[in-house]
């Protein structure tokens, strides 16, 4: 990647389990309450399927959405965050070019209307809903929504996702390829099944409060609290009033394990030099580490290793999984959009300290100055990811 080139993130719109739109996460986050809840299926599992299962804690996006984006929470998510996003952008003076492309991060698509596919409708439906079950399908119907003819594209790095679609993003424009990008990242995958299998692999945890369960930095910490969300960023050259500026990144993969980080942290230390190169910076001008920290042990234990190896005394570092839950693909993208609002409104909504923490971490209500933020994300199976971003020039 090249030098930094004034790209900036513009319009942000969001669907999380706080609700539909950027203000509910906001005020959510500013509660310092989660948005996760007690929900009937996702508890213990007792050995009897789905069926079996009693209330477990998951920070689900609630019912909405227009039911012309489409049959599913999806794509109606998808749509909402893109449209809140552009109609954003356009408050706050932005005019897209002739090649607005889109990138969607995306893991896992419509989970609910796939089961339906097999089980309830036993693969019979009319082709124009067979269709709805594609991820490319509500990217392209947003593009005939807007008229947009630049390039779409999914993009998937696991946890990463977020990270990687906006590091595409920055490629697109830097290259010329597009004017301006519509990144939208969604995850809609919360099933019973699938909860099951992240508790199965014993880093999510259901049973308890996610402020007693998912700590990270902090003693205690047994995991993480599953959510979703779809979040969209409007990213450009000519932002008048942005939010943030994208000023580089970088990503690696450790080669090593389907689920375990590389102990040598050889390519997780390689993705922070790297990115910080990529933006033309110093480390000493980093003040904030707004990190993956799921809850978990290895994750926690190398992102506060590696800042406290690079970054100065007083950058201090914070989750704000605890609040959201982890999104999975759009995890990162949730997390992009709180430090982006956090430079527009002075401060972060940070989470509760509610154990002995790390002596960086950062908790409750933070004054945000002009020193910059790293966002990393460790996704699983070694997509490590990590992106600088500055208070908007």
């Amino acid at each position: 990647m090249s030098s930094p080139t004034g790209i900036s993130i513009c319009g942000i719109g969001a669907v999380t389990g706080y609700g539909w739109g950027r203000e509910a996460l906001w005020e959510g986050l500013r509660t310092t309450k989660p948005a996760a809840v007690l929900t009937q299926g996702f508890g213990a599992d007792r050995g009897g399927g789905s069926d079996a299962l009693d209330a477990g804690w998951v920070a689900r996006v609630p019912d909405g959405g227009l039911d012309t984006d489409g049959r599913g929470r999806f794509a109606r998510a998808m749509r909402a965050a893109a449209r809140e996003a552009i109609e954003d952008a356009h408050r706050r003076g932005w005019s897209e070019g002739r090649r607005v492309g889109l990138l969607h991060a995306v893991v896992l698509g419509e989970v609910e209307l796939w089961r339906d596919f097999y089980l309830a409708e036993h693969g019979d439906l009319r082709p124009r809903d067979y269709l709805a079950l594609m991820p490319s399908t509500p990217m392209s119907t947003l593009m005939q929504e807007y008229g947009f003819h630049g390039p779409a594209m999914n993009v998937s790095a696991m946890c990463a996702s977020g990270n990687a679609g906006l590091l595409t993003a920055k490629l697109w424009l830097e290259s010329g390829i597009v004017d301006d990008v519509v990144l939208v990242a969604t995850d809609l995958s919360l099933t019973p099944e699938n909860v099951r299998h992240f508790v199965r692999l014993g880093v999510t945890v259901v049973d308890t409060d996610p402020l007693d369960g998912c700590r990270p930095f902090q003693e205690g910490s047994r995991g993480f609290v599953m959510g979703e969300a779809s979040v969209a960023f409007v990213l450009s050259r000519h932002a008048r009033e942005p939010y943030s500026s994208v000023l580089g990144g970088a990503m690696s993969h450790d080669a090593f394990h389907a689920t375990s980080i590389d102990p040598t942290l050889h390519q997780v230390r390689r993705s922070f030099h790297d990115a910080l190169s990529d933006a033309g910076v110093p480390a000493s001008a980093v003040g904030y580490l707004n990190a993956h920290g799921p809850g978990t042990r290895q994750c926690d234990t190398t992102e506060a290793t590696i800042a406290d190896e690079l970054f100065a005394d007083d950058a201090g570092l914070y989750s704000v999984k605890p609040l959201v839950g982890h999104c999975q693909g759009a995890a990162a993208a949730v997390e992009v959009a709180v430090a982006a609002l956090g430079y527009d409104r002075g401060h972060v909504p940070a989470p509760p300290k509610v154990a002995p923490a790390h002596p960086r971490l950062l908790h409750g209500t933070v004054p945000v100055d002009d020193r910059l933020t790293v966002k990393s994300s460790l996704g699983m199976g070694g997509h490590n990811s990590v992106v600088v971003l500055a208070p908007p020039a």
